[in-house]
């Protein structure tokens, strides 16, 4: 029998595509049947915001995990928020890669600290981190801090010292962060949604 090469791939392609697939259980009509569980129909969602730049993009994370006392949530998913006027349900590359960044296993999770001279971390508890920043900004402050300026006025000064502001913060948080510097001294006050 002669045939063309066409014809041969016409053959070869019915016979793989119909009878092998038969040969090996495969039926529409079951694959069909079968009902699947949506992944995140027993996950828990939270809104959240984007930590990379300066956009601030709304984020929806779904966890599993009861919140039970003892359970560990895991986070399962990450997607943009399409209610989020910034950017409706759209992410970067890097907003779309979150997933990756949350369970990186290089990923930092809890304060450390260096000595100065040393060259390794320790791992301290965050009750421990805000009592150093504390008496850091505290020490500084006292020694840095400008009461009066040449003319004798008030001036209450601290300019050895800033502070960057989020720029996915909320109206209210930044009103009440800027007021909380402000009430130090603090006069280098920018935020992020500038870089």
């Amino acid at each position: 029998m002669q045939i063309s090469r066409r014809q041969f791939f016409k053959v070869c392609a019915a016979g793989a595509g119909g009878s092998s697939l038969a040969f090996l259980g495969f039926s529409p009509e079951l694959a069909l049947a079968e009902v699947r569980t949506f992944k995140l129909a027993r996950a828990t969602e939270t809104r959240s915001t984007c930590p990379y730049c300066s956009v601030a993009c709304g984020l929806l994370v779904y966890g599993l995990g009861d919140r039970a006392k003892n359970a560990k949530t895991s986070i399962i998913h990450i997607e943009g928020d399409p209610d989020n006027p910034v950017n409706r349900g759209t992410l970067c590359p890097k907003g779309a890669g979150l997933l990756d960044f949350v369970h990186s296993e290089s990923r930092l999770k809890f304060p450390e600290y260096r000595a100065a001279g040393s060259n390794e971390w320790k791992r301290i508890s965050w009750d421990d981190a805000f009592t150093r920043i504390a008496k850091h900004m505290k020490a500084d402050r006292d020694a840095n801090f400008i009461a009066k300026n040449e003319k004798g006025e008030t001036v209450n000064r601290w300019l050895s010292a800033g502070m960057l502001a989020s720029s996915a913060a909320s109206n209210e948080t930044g009103i009440i962060s800027a007021k909380f510097v402000r009430s130090l001294g603090i006069v280098s006050v920018d935020t992020q949604a500038r870089i």
